[in-house]
């Protein structure tokens, strides 16, 4: 019976123990005083938290303003902005508790901290995927919108939602290593490793499935370009509106690789335990590169746009005058393309 019991006594919990105690095992420096690194990764975090508050923001607003955007890929892409947007506010806290701030905190304030950003990076990367599975079937039956309801829309968007609290509450309701103290990652001390590598595999796999469906899209419309330049009553419209679509595909898969894949390896080594990786060198970097995306993607879905940037220069544009009043009407030869699709009805262009 004492034989037994004894493995029990052995295992120790350090709820109690300070921010400290968790870096030194880890071997994570934890310094007291601002060095010029800390400063730097600090101002060009802020810097871009604003530039993500402000262009999300915008977007949340055009969508709500103009009833032309009522649509499901606006619905997704409302939510896409508002999970950047939160990404936006998690950064900033993070950017207020780093550095010599991190020693003050307690075990709750640090996973509140870390939860906070992988709830709303994963939420980022599930809005992506969504609106590129959605994208893929609106562009292979030759429509503007999905058919999809309202209501499917917003299951679908509280799906994304429970799917990235519950992949960023996981650590904090006992995926960690503070009873495991040999567990621990490098790169975030009260983190089991096996956590980081799930947290990292479930993004790139992701990052794969989301790739794979643009490159379907891809392939898709080169060869819908080429089999229709043969036919004499092809439409030139038709023509850009692919070209455009291409062009976007290739911008959203640019700027997502560079973006994310930096950081999820680097997160992935740290959880194979790669002793001879320097990660701790690079972590912040990559990780202010993957907040990056969140400024990116506002222009990518949504300035490409033609009526959204219509509606971002009213948005824009009505603090300089008061006088002038949103109309929900936008002028059709600037905002607005008509093209044939395959059963010759009329359908407007879109470059998302």
């Amino acid at each position: 019976m004492f034989g037994f019991m004894e493995p029990l006594k052995m295992k120790q919990c350090y709820f109690n123990e300070s921010i400290a105690f968790f870096y030194n095992k880890s071997g994570k420096d934890l310094t007291t005083i601002w060095r010029p690194k800390d400063s730097l990764v600090v101002g060009l975090g802020l810097t871009v938290c604003v530039f993500v508050l402000l262009t999300n923001i915008l977007v949340i607003t055009a969508i709500v303003i103009n009833k032309r955007f009522h649509y499901p890929i606006y619905y997704l892409l409302a939510n896409l902005a508002a999970a950047d947007l939160f990404a936006g506010v998690a950064y900033t806290y993070l950017m207020f508790h780093t550095g010599p701030r991190t020693a003050s905190l307690t075990v709750k304030t640090w996973m509140l901290r870390q939860s906070l950003l992988d709830t709303s990076l994963t939420a980022s990367v599930a809005n992506l995927l969504a609106i590129a599975v959605e994208r893929h079937q609106t562009v292979f039956t030759m429509q503007l919108h999905s058919k999809m309801s309202n209501q499917r829309v917003c299951i679908l968007i509280a799906c994304i939602w429970l799917t990235a609290l519950l992949l960023g509450l996981i650590p904090s309701f006992g995926w960690h290593c503070i009873c495991s103290i040999e567990t621990c990652s490098r790169m975030a001390p009260l983190y089991s490793r096996s956590y980081l590598i799930f947290w990292a595999v479930s993004n790139l796999v992701a990052f794969l499935i989301m790739m794979v469906v643009y490159l379907h899209i891809f392939i898709y419309v080169k060869r819908k370009m080429v089999r229709m330049s043969k036919h004499t009553s092809f439409h030139p419209k038709y023509r850009e509106t692919m070209i455009n679509l291409m062009k976007t595909v290739f911008i959203i898969l640019s700027a997502f690789v560079i973006c994310w894949t930096p950081g999820q390896v680097v997160l992935l080594l740290d959880g194979l335990g790669c002793s001879s990786c320097n990660v701790l060198a690079v972590e912040k970097f990559f990780l202010l590169l993957a907040e990056f995306n969140s400024v990116i993607n506002p222009i990518v879905y949504s300035y490409r746009d033609n009526e959204m940037r219509a509606t971002f220069k009213q948005i824009l544009c009505f603090c300089c005058n008061r006088r002038s009043k949103y109309s929900t009407s936008v002028k059709s030869t600037n905002t607005e393309r008509r093209i044939l699709a395959d059963n010759g009805h009329l359908v407007r262009d879109s470059t998302l």
